[in-house]
């Protein structure tokens, strides 16, 4: 439990970047967009070093024991996909849409995980699909108020991607990879189509 609590604070931990952004933006000190773009490939592809290591040079820090699951101990973590979706949302998506898809997985994702009883269902309980989905909306809404289509499609996006699971073969595909995907293309698909 104590493990899972840790996982869930350094899931939370990446809505620090979206604060980075907005701040630099707000203080103008100059992380444009496409600086922050840059910054956000830096990181996946130091993740991904960090996977290669772990994995094909075995490298073991003391910190996978405690935040990789076991079923991760021979595969790509669920923080790398965490930062790769991340970077996918902000490299095909401009901020309004990325940033608060990547707040739908760094905060809404750890949310529904705590009143999720997890088992290992495909489709989450009513409490679990309600629960993200208000959270989704409520981290959407300061980004996309003046689309409430958006907003809706977008936290539906977040929905679906934390509460169907996805296998392909004998691979599960990990929610963190799928959870600012969803909302993205969503939100984008609503502002681009949506009448209003």
């Amino acid at each position: 439990m104590a493990d899972e609590l840790k996982r869930r604070l350094v899931h939370a931990s990446g809505s620090g970047l979206v604060a980075l952004y907005l701040l630099a933006n707000y203080l103008e000190i100059g992380l444009t967009w496409d600086s922050f773009r840059i910054l956000m490939v830096i990181l996946s592809l130091g993740v991904i070093g960090l996977e290669f290591l772990r994995l094909r040079v075995g490298l073991e820090w003391w910190i996978y024991e405690k935040l990789t699951r076991d079923y991760e101990q021979d595969q790509f973590a669920g923080y790398g996909y965490y930062m790769v979706s991340m970077t996918v949302a902000v490299l095909v998506f401009e901020p309004h849409i990325a940033l608060p898809a990547m707040l739908m997985l760094s905060l809404g994702d750890p949310i529904s995980g705590a009143v999720s009883d997890d088992s290992l269902k495909t489709v989450k309980s009513p409490k679990v699909l309600v629960t993200m989905f208000v959270v989704s909306a409520l981290l959407a809404t300061p980004f996309l108020y003046e689309s409430p289509l958006a907003v809706l499609a977008a936290a539906l996006g977040a929905t679906i991607a934390d509460g169907v699971k996805v296998r392909i073969g004998d691979f599960i595909v990990d929610d963190n990879l799928t959870i600012p995907i969803y909302a993205s293309v969503l939100a984008w698909l609503a502002l681009e189509f949506a009448p209003l």
